[in-house]
């Protein structure tokens, strides 16, 4: 399933990617490589495949009851930051 120009600069567009030319041609490509790939998985009968969720179903591991634990104190665990105030970590800002 061959992919047109087109349609790699809007894919980019989605993803906010600014590409050259060569790289829109060699996406184009390559992209196009795995829509094949996954149009010839489609084919496959797998009429006869069970159903997988991950390894198992949740009779076969059941997960542990959710309880509360012992953890760290504020003390603790701010004993090895470089900044705190007020009991929390201090980080510098994201935006000035």
């Amino acid at each position: 399933m061959p992919l047109t120009l087109k349609e790699v600069e809007h894919i980019a567009t989605l993803a906010r990617l600014e590409l050259t030319d060569e790289q829109k041609a060699l996406y184009r490509e390559q992209l196009s490589h795995i829509l094949d790939y996954i149009a010839k998985l489609q084919e496959l009968d797998t009429t006869d495949v069970p159903p997988t969720d991950g390894g198992g179903s949740v009779a076969q591991m059941p997960l542990r009851p959710d309880e509360p634990r012992p953890s760290l104190s504020t003390d603790q665990l701010l004993a090895n930051t470089k900044d705190q105030k007020d009991g929390q970590f201090k980080i510098p800002p994201v935006f000035e």
